[in-house]
């Protein structure tokens, strides 16, 4: 049984998750798209903080592209599950391939969503990374390690829902992971939603708009 009609329902129940905790500062909600966007589109909204977008690109395996092995963001170096690719008997070298068509269409989706415009700065901020939900992890953590190096105060990172191994391994990349639900049979995001359609570039540009002009935006 599904637990959120679509994704504006999952932002909105973790966006009382997060208010719940009075705690956050002055934040700033980072979304990871183009699934999250709708998710942090409410979160920032209730929060009445900044949104912006953080491209990052899960590294496929070669003879099955859901199953992740890895991932990128910005221009860091990807980030390998070293326990996936010794099980798969996969190494580094051979994902080069995979990992350069990845990093194109990264950089394809952040000139398409920015047009030109900076990144806002983490220094000294509190970071909500959204996402619509964690299943391995892998993109979420190469979004983590590029964001601490950009010296935040604190990194949260808010899923409506998530594998119960997932959060175990995010809780030791951010400072606090906050994921109401962990369904114990956990399989896949997109079962716990009644309405789980791709978004487009379109609105990811739309949510980014919107925030734009809004209060906590960014005036653009």
């Amino acid at each position: 049984m599904a637990l959120f009609r679509d994704r504006r329902h999952a932002g909105r129940e973790l966006a009382r998750e997060l208010r719940e905790r009075g705690d956050l500062g002055d934040p700033l909600v980072l979304a990871l798209p183009r699934g999250g966007v709708t998710v942090a589109e409410e979160v920032a909204r209730a929060l009445g903080a900044p949104l912006d977008v953080l491209v990052a690109r899960k590294i496929g395996a070669p003879f099955q592209e859901e199953l992740g092995v890895g991932a990128i963001c910005g221009d860091d170096p990807p980030v390998f599950d070293a326990g996936t690719l010794a099980h798969l008997g996969l190494t580094e070298d051979e994902l080069a391939p995979v990992v350069a068509r990845e990093r194109a269409e990264l950089r394809r989706r952040e000139e398409r969503y920015r047009h030109g415009r900076p990144a806002l700065d983490l220094r000294g901020r509190t970071v909500v990374v959204v996402d619509d939900g964690l299943a391995t992890g892998a993109t979420a953590r190469a979004a983590l390690r590029w964001i601490r190096r950009r010296s935040p105060a604190r990194t949260l990172l808010a899923v409506p829902v998530g594998s119960p191994e997932g959060v175990a391994l995010m809780s030791r990349e951010a400072d606090e992971v906050i994921c109401p639900h962990q369904p114990v049979d956990f399989r896949a995001v997109g079962l716990w939603y009644d309405d789980f359609a791709q978004l487009t570039d379109a609105d990811v540009l739309a949510a980014l708009n919107a925030d734009a002009g809004g209060p906590g935006g960014r005036g653009w």
